[in-house]
């Protein structure tokens, strides 16, 4: 088990009633308990389909708590959508600074801390539906940067469950936090098996 921070956890949320229930009609099951920290970054394993986005709206809606995305900053801009975007959680990130975008979402969290203000960050480290020989490394260095949990979130198909109740504190050894992440998230099947990447980081892809 991948789990650095032990229970009870200190952040908890009441869902919405109707999500819960339209994920029982849909036989979807839901492990989640609370999250250990005001701030920090969820990893969604594996994404394999067009079904993740809504399968994990509705979980999300379920579980109650806000969690944020980065979306590029001209998205926000477009008319309806760009608010649109904004109420699910996007958050806007330059892709063009010369910061980058990993130093961004670093030093927001970092804001974040100071301020004890709630922020988690979701990410899907595959970074695209297709199969890839590996995670994009951005999560990693956000959470390491920013010094915050890492959640993993396993959507797993094959149980219809999600199972949000591992944390992992990064130690900077990549291939050893790799390898926890891995074993904890081995039997979780997403709805294409044969598009799920394999749990390590794609040294090509730095963003995620």
């Amino acid at each position: 088990m991948a789990n650095d921070y032990a229970p009870p956890q200190p952040v908890q949320f009441r869902g919405s009633v109707m999500a819960q229930t339209i994920l029982r009609w849909m036989g979807w099951r839901l492990d989640f308990q609370g999250l250990p920290a005001l701030q920090g970054v969820i990893v969604v394993y594996p994404h394999t389909s067009n079904w993740d986005l809504p399968v994990g709206l509705l979980l999300k809606w379920a579980m109650g708590f806000d969690a944020k995305f980065w979306a590029k900053d001209s998205l926000f801009r477009i008319p309806l959508f760009g608010p649109w975007l904004r109420w699910l959680g996007g958050v806007s990130v330059n892709r063009k600074s010369a910061q980058g975008v990993v130093p961004q979402m670093v030093d927001l969290i970092v804001q974040k801390k100071l301020s004890r203000d709630y922020f988690w960050l979701v990410l899907a480290p595959e970074g695209t539906r297709s199969y890839r020989p590996g995670w994009r490394s951005g999560f990693y260095r956000v959470a390491l940067g920013a010094d915050v949990p890492v959640a993993l979130a396993a959507l797993d198909y094959g149980q219809k469950m999600l199972t949000l109740t591992q944390f992992v504190r990064l130690t900077g050894d990549q291939p050893h936090d790799m390898q926890r992440m891995a074993l904890a998230l081995e039997t979780c099947r997403g709805y294409r098996p044969a598009l799920a990447s394999p749990v390590r980081l794609d040294v090509d892809k730095e963003v995620s």
